[in-house]
C-alpha cells in the first residue's frame, strides 16, 4: 500500500512538471512568433528598463525555487501521513505484543480465501487456548504472562506450514488458519505437535513455568462456508476438548453444536435456579465407628429442576465452576444448610464442600464468618471440606484461608484423600484437622487384601499426625468392623443413610434418639444376617489382632 501511493506520487509530480514545460514552450512560440519578445525587448531599451526586467527575471526564479521548495515539503509531509496510516493499519491488523495477526485480520484472511475459493473452499481453522495460564498471572505477575505469550507467538511460528497465518485471537486464545487437501491425519499430527511444544516449560526467572495447550479443528463444510462460522466449530470444538480433559484436540462434528445448545440452556437454567433456590441441600449422616454415634451431616447439592427432574452435583457442580457461578451456588447452599441445622442438637456438625476456585478469593474466610453470624450458626460445628486438587492449584492461597478460618473454630478436612497430588508437606503445612478417604479405597477393600492395606496405611497416617479420619462409601457392616479394628474414626455412607431433604432428616433425627439423648443408627435387619468375614479375600486383621498374633 505504501508503495503504490508512493509511485502514485511520482507519476503526479512528473506529470506536473510536463504541464510546466508544455505551458513555458507555449509561451515562447507565442513571444517568438508574434514578435512579443522583440517588442517587449526594445521597450526596455526605450524607456531604460533592463534593470527592471532583470528584476522580475530574478524575482520569478525566487518563486520557482520556492514552489519546488514547497513541493519537496509538500511530499514529505504526505509520504508522511502516508507511513503513519501504513503503520495505524498495520497496528489495527496486528498483535502488539507478540507480531502476530490479530482478530481483523485472521477473519478477514480467512474470509478472502473462503471468497475465492472455487466449490468447497480447502481452510481449516484451528483453535489453540492454554492451559493453565490464569494461575501463571495471578501468581508470577503479568510480565510472566506476557513473556509467555511471546514464547508461544515464536513456538508457533516455527511449527506453522508455509502458507499458513498464525494469529492471536486475545488473551490466551491463538488460532492457526491452514490450507488443507482434507487429510484429517495431518491436522491431527499438527495438533499434536502444537500440544506438544507448548507443553515445554518456559523459563522465568528462577522458575519453570508449565502450561498447556487445548486445541479445536474445524475445517469448511457445506454448513460452514462462512468465516464466523468456520470460527465458531473451531471454539465449539475447543470447548469439548476442555470437557474432556484438557490437553488434547478435537474435530468439529455436528453433534458437538447440538452438545453446546443444551449445555448453554443449561446454563441459563442453572442461574435461575439459584436466584430461585432450586438447588436445596440434602444432608448424608456420618457417624463414629464402632458405635455409630451420629456425629453431623455432609451437605450434599440437589437441584430439583423443572425440566429434569433431581439432578445431582455430577450433573451440574463443574458447569457451574465453568460460568463462574459456583460461589453464588456455595454461599447459598450453605446459607441455606447453617439455617436447617441451626436447631438441631448442638453436637452436630455440618461438613460442606468448597470448590478449588473459591480458594483464590482473599474474601473466602468473610463470606463464610458473615453467612455464620447471619444465620446464628456456631463455628465450632461447622467442618470445610476441600479437595487435594485446591492445593496445587495455589498452596499460599489455601494457607491462608484455611488459617483464618481455624482461628474462628472451623474444622478443615482434606477430601477424598488419595485421589489427587497432596503430599506429606501439605498435610504438615496446611494442618487439617481429619482426613476423608475417597469412596473408591473403602469400596475396593473386599477386592484384594492389598488395597486393604493401603485404606490401613492412610488411617496409620493421618493417626501419627494426629488427624481424625472419615471413611466414605461404606456399604457393609463387615466394612465397618475393619475400619473400626484399624482405628478409623468416622463413617460415612449408604449403609448409614442416604442424602434426605431436611424434613426427612427432621423425622429420623427423632427416629434415631434412644432415651439417654444419643443418636444412633442402629444396624439394619439385613446387616445383621450380613456374613461376618470375606468370603473371596482375606482383609488383613486390625492392629491389635496382629500384635497378638506376633
Amino acid at each position: 500500500m505504501p508503495d503504490q501511493k508512493n509511485n502514485s506520487w511520482g507519476e503526479g509530480e512528473l506529470r506536473e512538471l510536463l504541464c510546466l514545460m508544455m505551458i513555458g514552450s507555449c509561451i515562447w512560440i507565442v513571444g517568438t512568433q508574434l514578435g512579443f519578445f522583440t517588442v517587449l525587448i526594445d521597450a526596455t531599451r526605450t524607456h531604460q528598463l533592463q534593470d527592471l526586467l532583470m528584476l522580475s527575471l530574478c524575482m520569478s526564479l525566487g518563486v520557482v525555487v520556492a514552489a519546488v521548495r514547497k513541493s519537496f515539503k509538500l511530499r514529505k509531509a504526505m509520504q508522511d501521513r502516508d507511513g503513519a496510516e501504513a503503520h495505524a493499519e498495520a497496528v489495527a491488523r496486528h498483535d502488539a505484543m507478540t507480531g502476530l495477526a490479530n482478530r481483523r485480520l485472521f477473519g478477514e484472511t480467512l474470509a478472502a480465501r473462503i471468497r475465492v475459493a472455487t466449490g468447497l473452499p480447502r481452510v481449516a481453522v484451528m483453535l489453540i487456548d492454554l492451559d493453565r495460564f490464569k494461575p501463571v498471572n495471578d501468581v508470577h505477575g503479568h510480565a510472566a504472562g506476557d513473556a509467555v505469550l511471546c514464547v508461544i507467538a515464536d513456538r508457533l511460528r516455527a511449527l506453522a506450514p508455509p502458507q499458513s497465518l498464525v494469529a492471536r485471537l486475545g488473551g490466551d486464545e491463538f488460532a492457526l488458519l491452514l490450507d488443507t487437501d482434507s487429510d484429517p491425519e495431518a491436522l491431527a499430527r499438527l495438533a499434536q505437535g502444537v500440544i506438544a511444544s507448548l507443553s515445554q516449560p518456559i523459563a522465568w526467572t528462577q522458575s519453570r513455568l508449565e502450561i498447556g495447550a487445548t486445541i479445536g479443528i474445524a475445517t469448511a463444510t457445506e454448513e460452514s462456508r462462512t468465516a464466523e462460522a468456520l470460527l465458531h466449530a473451531a471454539d465449539v470444538a475447543m470447548y469439548q476438548g476442555k470437557r474432556d480433559g484438557r490437553g488434547t484436540y478435537r474435530f468439529f462434528h455436528l453433534d458437538m453444536g447440538q452438545a453446546l445448545k443444551a449445555r448453554a440452556r443449561l446454563e441459563g437454567e442453572l442461574r435461575v435456579g439459584i436466584e430461585q433456590g432450586e438447588i436445596e441441600p440434602f444432608y448424608q449422616p456420618v457417624v463414629s465407628l464402632p458405635g455409630r454415634d451420629l456425629i453431623g451431616f455432609e451437605v450434599l447439592a440437589r437441584w430439583n429442576h423443572p425440566r429434569l427432574g433431581v439432578l445431582t452435583p455430577a450433573d451440574f457442580i463443574s458447569l457451574a465452576e465453568e460460568t463462574g457461578l459456583i460461589a453464588e451456588l456455595t454461599w447459598s447452599l450453605m446459607r441455606r444448610a447453617c439455617r436447617d441445622a441451626r436447631l438441631w442438637p448442638a453436637h452436630l456438625q455440618l461438613a460442606i464442600n468448597i470448590s478449588p476456585l473459591q480458594l483464590r478469593d482473599p474474601h473466602l474466610p468473610e463470606q463464610i464468618l458473615g453467612i455464620l453470624t447471619e444465620t446464628g450458626f456456631a463455628p465450632g460445628r461447622l467442618e470445610i471440606e476441600i479437595t487435594e486438587t485446591a492445593l496445587v492449584n495455589d498452596l499460599e492461597a489455601a494457607r491462608t484461608a484455611l488459617k483464618s478460618l481455624q482461628s474462628f473454630g472451623v474444622r478443615i478436612a482434606l477430601d477424598d484423600f488419595g485421589t489427587g497430588y497432596s503430599s506429606l508437606y501439605h498435610l504438615r503445612e496446611l494442618q487439617f484437622d481429619k482426613l476423608k478417604i475417597d469412596r473408591s479405597y473403602v469400596e475396593s477393600m473386599r477386592l484384594s487384601s492389598e488395597r486393604a492395606k493401603l485404606v490401613d496405611a492412610i488411617i496409620a497416617l493421618g493417626s501419627s499426625l494426629g488427624l481424625l479420619t472419615t471413611a466414605e462409601g461404606i456399604e457393609s457392616g463387615t466394612s465397618v468392623d475393619w475400619l473400626a479394628g484399624q482405628g478409623c474414626t468416622y463413617g460415612q455412607g449408604y449403609l448409614f443413610g442416604r442424602p434426605m431433604d431436611k424434613a426427612t432428616t427432621d423425622g429420623l433425627l427423632t427416629q434415631w434418639s434412644d432415651d439417654a439423648g444419643r443418636i444412633v443408627i442402629a444396624p439394619s435387619p439385613a446387616e445383621m444376617t450380613e456374613v461376618t468375614d470375606c468370603e473371596h479375600v482375606d482383609i488383613a486383621p486390625p492392629p491389635v489382632m496382629r500384635q497378638a498374633a506376633a
